[in-house]
C-alpha cells in the first residue's frame, strides 16, 4: 500500500509539472518606429523583459534631417494628407496575440511612419500595448487616435516617457509590465490623487523648478493634487499657459495637466503634459 501511495504521489507531481510546463505566455511582438533612438530604447527594454520578438518599422525615405527639416517635412505631409511609404513588415501579425506598438510623438500623435502602418494593418482581435517617447506628452492623444483607427483591436493601457528621462526607462518599464500582468513580480501601484486645491507658494516653486528651461511649457500653476510614490511624491498640476515671449502673436491654449515627481534627494521633474 505504501508503495502504491508513493507511486501515485510521484505521478501527481509529474502531472502537475507537465501541466505547468504546458502553460505558455501569449506570443508577443514588439513593433516600433524610432528616429532618434529613444523609442528603440523602450522597445529593447520591453523585449528583454518579455522575450517578445521585435521588428522596426522603416520609412522608405527616412526622416534623417535635423529637427527643423523633419518638422517641415511632417507639416507638408499633413497638409497634403499623405503618409510616408514604409518597408513591408516581415513578421506575420496573425502569429501574435499581443503587439507592443511603439512610436515617438509628433504633432500630438504617433509619428507618420507608424500612422502608415496603422492605416494599412488589420489588428482586429489583437491586444495592443502602446508605448511612446515624447518631448512633453502625447500618449493619451495618440491612444485616442489608435482606438479610432483600429476599433476592433483591444487597446490596453500604455507607457510613455519624456526624451529627457530615458534613464528612467529600465525601472518604469519593469513596473509597467508587472502592473499589466505581462511579467511576474512585485510592483508599486500608487493610490489615486487626493483632492485638488489652489497651489501654495511651495507647490508653485516645485512646478516652476520642474518646467524651468522647457520652452514649450510656459505656464503658471493654478491648482494641484498629490499622492505618494516610491521614494517621493507625485503632483498633478492644473496650469494656465502664459503668452510666449518668442511668439507674442501666438494665442495661449487652454489649461493643461502637468505631472511632476519629486523623489527623495532629487530635483522636481515633469513627466508628462496632458493637453
Amino acid at each position: 500500500m505504501k508503495r502504491l501511495i508513493r507511486i501515485m504521489a510521484i505521478a501527481a507531481a509529474m502531472f502537475a509539472a507537465v501541466s505547468c510546463g504546458d502553460k505558455k505566455a501569449p506570443k508577443a511582438l514588439v513593433l516600433y518606429y524610432s528616429q532618434t533612438g529613444n523609442t528603440k530604447a523602450v522597445a529593447e527594454a520591453i523585449a528583454a523583459k518579455t522575450g517578445a520578438d521585435t521588428e522596426e518599422i522603416v520609412a522608405v525615405t527616412p526622416y534623417d534631417g535635423d529637427f527643423d527639416t523633419t518638422i517641415a517635412r511632417c507639416m507638408k505631409e499633413r497638409e497634403d494628407g499623405i503618409l510616408p511609404e514604409i518597408e513591408p513588415i516581415k513578421a506575420n501579425l496573425e502569429d501574435y496575440e499581443v503587439i507592443y506598438l511603439g512610436y515617438p510623438i509628433w504633432f500630438g500623435t504617433y509619428a507618420p511612419p507608424m500612422g502608415a502602418f496603422i492605416a494599412s494593418a488589420d489588428l482586429a482581435g489583437k491586444k495592443i500595448v502602446p508605448f511612446c517617447s515624447f518631448g512633453s506628452g502625447g500618449l493619451d492623444s495618440s491612444v485616442r487616435d489608435l482606438k479610432a483607427a483600429q476599433p476592433e483591436a483591444e487597446i490596453l493601457p500604455g507607457y510613455g516617457v519624456r526624451a529627457a528621462r530615458v534613464a528612467a526607462i529600465e525601472k518604469e518599464v519593469d513596473n509597467f509590465l508587472k502592473a499589466g500582468g505581462f511579467i511576474e513580480g512585485d510592483f508599486f501601484q500608487p493610490e489615486e490623487f487626493g483632492d485638488e486645491h489652489p497651489v501654495s507658494e511651495e507647490e508653485a516653486a516645485i512646478f516652476d523648478a520642474a518646467v524651468n528651461g522647457y520652452p514649450m511649457l510656459n505656464a503658471k500653476a493654478a491648482k494641484v493634487a498629490s499622492r505618494a510614490i516610491e521614494n517621493g511624491t507625485e503632483y498633478l498640476f492644473t496650469a494656465t499657459p502664459l503668452p510666449r515671449e518668442d511668439r507674442p502673436d501666438f494665442p495661449p491654449m487652454g489649461d493643461v495637466k502637468v505631472y511632476v515627481t519629486v523623489e527623495e534627494g532629487q530635483n522636481p521633474v515633469f513627466t508628462k503634459v496632458v493637453r
